[in-house]
């Protein structure tokens, strides 16, 4: 009984940050139908945790990220651009299009930071679903 109770809790686990990361999509759409595309990065990070805070969600920008390299931690610059309730990064994007490098930041970014779920949200597109990119690094669930 104690493992199906496990996994039952998994699952719960699971679908409650799917069920965040819905609201998170759903506050980048509003935000892009409100401006659209063409603006500064900086602009929709800002907007978008005005929306997120409206929603009250919690959040934390410009998270720093220090890199572990062979049992030493280093502080070399590197920051999370949102960090929602401590368990997804939103790295926010206003480029062309989404490359594969921008892919591989955000599953490092995972890695380095123990989270699981990542999502890359590029504004600069007509349609905002086509700029959401949901990266998974060892989800349970």
């Amino acid at each position: 009984m104690l493992s199906a109770e496990r996994a039952e809790s998994k699952k719960n686990c699971a679908m409650d940050i799917n069920h965040l990361s819905s609201q998170i999509i759903g506050a980048a759409i509003e935000v892009h139908k409100e401006l659209g595309p063409g603006l500064l990065e900086s602009a929709y990070e800002e907007c978008l945790c005005h929306e997120l805070s409206m929603r009250d969600i919690v959040l934390e920008r410009q998270r720093p990220l220090p890199v572990r390299y062979k049992d030493r931690q280093l502080e070399c610059g590197y920051r999370l651009d949102i960090v929602v309730e401590s368990r997804i990064i939103l790295e926010l994007k206003s480029c062309e299009k989404i490359e594969a490098i921008h892919r591989a930041q955000l599953l490092t970014y995972l890695k380095l930071s123990g989270m699981n779920l990542g999502l890359l949200l590029n504004f600069n597109v007509p349609v905002m679903r086509d700029g959401i990119v949901r990266i998974v690094h060892k989800l349970k669930a």
